[in-house]
């Protein structure tokens, strides 16, 4: 198996979303730059100003494509600050960026901006998604070609002000001990520019089938991500401050989700955030640490680890 490697030391990238179009490896990460602001839970420390592509004809051998800057906090007439993660689909041959960016009172929103091929310029549409709030959007293609789009992360996400879709007086955090704050996920019009739905609540079960509660290690935070396996629908994600990768595992891209497994232990860093894909034949986990830039949690560097998968369907991480 491939040993881990960081894909592009020459700049401070994150949040790596992988997709393979045309044959061809796209990575879409947050792009990592000194905002000279303290480190806070609120994530201010987080300079995020454009996005850029990383396309590689060779992973394990070659050397990472940047396409340069594809879309801009000032390009998007609704924004006000921090592009942070996005993913990319495909659909008719336009490739829609699902991205979130805070708008101009300092609240996040999901936006979606279209290109002509998976390099971009992605041209943003001029106002956010219609009900969308948080971060970290995964937009999943299913085999029927309905897209859904994952999302949600508490603390500096802001999930913990919404309940039910709908904005709090006041933010409210989970107690321990009971049902944590959940990922969300949502069906997406047939143009891609609305959801089709009200959100919903995604559920991760443990292993007695009983709901994952607060306080518990394995309990989402952020960073959601669906693939499917044989015939099965894996969704990953970050735990926040117990700093793992978790996977569960369900029937539908609704769910729920039945705990499976840790993905990764604590990175260098407060952050751990993910994607899965598949790529000439071989399955890979992108992902993300601090290492290079001596632990700044704000300057992070995209890296890849190979997995494979057992004869029940349980995913092996390659050691390094």
């Amino acid at each position: 198996m491939m040993t881990t490697k960081y894909l592009f030391p020459e700049d401070y990238m994150a949040d790596p979303s992988a997709n393979v179009f045309n044959g061809k490896l796209y990575i879409y990460p947050s792009h990592d730059r000194e905002s000279g602001i303290p480190e806070n839970d609120n994530g201010d420390h987080f300079c995020m100003a454009d996005y850029h592509v990383l396309s590689f004809d060779d992973l394990e051998n070659g050397t990472a494509h940047d396409s340069g800057a594809v879309l801009k906090v000032e390009d998007i007439p609704w924004a006000g600050r921090q592009l942070w993660d996005n993913d990319v689909v495909e659909k008719n041959g336009k490739y829609y960026m699902v991205f979130c960016v805070k708008d101009k009172t300092d609240t996040f929103h999901l936006g979606i901006a279209i290109a002509d091929n998976p390099n971009g310029p992605f041209i943003p549409q001029p106002d956010p998604i219609r009900g969308s709030y948080s971060i970290d959007p995964c937009a999943f293609k299913d085999d029927d070609g309905e897209i859904y789009v994952y999302f949600g992360g508490i603390w500096g996400g802001q999930l913990q002000r919404y309940r039910d879709n709908k904005s709090l007086e006041s933010a409210c955090l989970a107690k321990e001990g009971e049902n944590p704050i959940p990922s969300r996920v949502v069906k997406m019009t047939d143009d891609m520019l609305q959801f089709a739905e009200e959100p919903r609540p995604v559920i991760i079960l443990d292993e007695n089938g009983e709901v994952i509660k607060e306080g518990d290690k394995r309990r989402f935070f952020e960073a959601s991500w669906m693939h499917k396996y044989n015939g099965k629908y894996y969704f990953s994600y970050s735990t926040g401050d117990s700093h793992l990768m978790c996977y569960a595992v369900g029937d539908n891209p609704y769910g729920p989700f039945t705990y499976r497994g840790t993905l990764l232990e604590p990175v260098i860093g407060w952050t751990t955030h993910g994607s899965i894909a598949e790529y000439k034949g071989k399955w890979y986990l992108f992902h993300h640490d601090s290492a290079p830039s001596g632990g700044r949690t704000w300057l992070r560097s995209v890296k890849v680890k190979e997995i494979s998968y057992d004869e029940d369907g349980n995913i092996i991480v390659a050691k390094d």
